[in-house]
């Protein structure tokens, strides 16, 4: 079907196509968009691109995204250096911040443990984790998803800290606020037992 297209339309329904989530009918209809804006709209559009790549790195702490390392959460001198949250990618990481609930570090790991993906352990930034476990660290709080790549990378990596002396702890997973018990599956709703508290 895209042969009807011009061959640089073509070029860029393609380059759509690659990005997450991005179906063939939604890359045609941000190609045609595209077309459709001023020759300046597109120009900054493709600047922002190229900018984003030249400026943005990972922190060299907490191997967030950044365009300055270290990045604003690991320099603020207000933030709990006790406690270092793990996250599984710098979008994780905005969320918990979001919640305005956390004060203490963060740590990225740009992604998890799963060999049926051909991830391993060392594709991970365990070690850099593991590199800022200093005497001032009391607690590392495991905040990987609730999948079975989330599971066994807390798991995996509270084993390589315990013996170190570091509090190691997970976030408890359960039914979100507004949700129904019935709608709940089984493994949701035995995260919830285990993560209950008193009231």
């Amino acid at each position: 079907m895209s042969s009807l297209y011009p061959p640089s339309l073509t070029a860029l329904i393609e380059e759509f196509e690659k990005l997450p989530g991005i179906g063939h009918k939604s890359a045609v209809r941000l190609a045609f968009h595209i077309m459709g804006v001023s020759d300046e709209k597109a120009r900054r559009f493709a600047d922002a691109v190229l900018n984003a790549k030249a400026t943005v790195r990972l922190c060299e702490t907490c191997q967030s995204l950044t365009d300055v390392s270290p990045c604003a959460l690991c320099s603020d001198p207000r933030r709990d250096r006790s406690c270092i949250c793990v996250v599984e990618s710098p979008k994780d990481l905005v969320a918990m911040e979001k919640t305005r609930e956390y004060k203490g570090l963060y740590h990225v790991l740009h992604g998890a443990i799963s060999p049926m993906d051909g991830v391993g352990a060392e594709d991970l930034k365990i070690k850099e984790l593991l590199a800022r476990l200093t005497p001032e660290v009391e607690e590392v709080i495991m905040a990987t998803n609730p999948t079975v790549e989330g599971e066994a990378t807390a798991m995996y990596i509270a084993r390589l800290i315990r013996p170190l002396g570091v509090k190691v702890t997970r976030i408890a997973h359960g039914i979100p606020v507004g949700g129904d018990i019935e709608f709940a599956d089984e493994m949701t709703l035995a995260r919830a037992m285990e993560g209950r508290r008193e009231i």
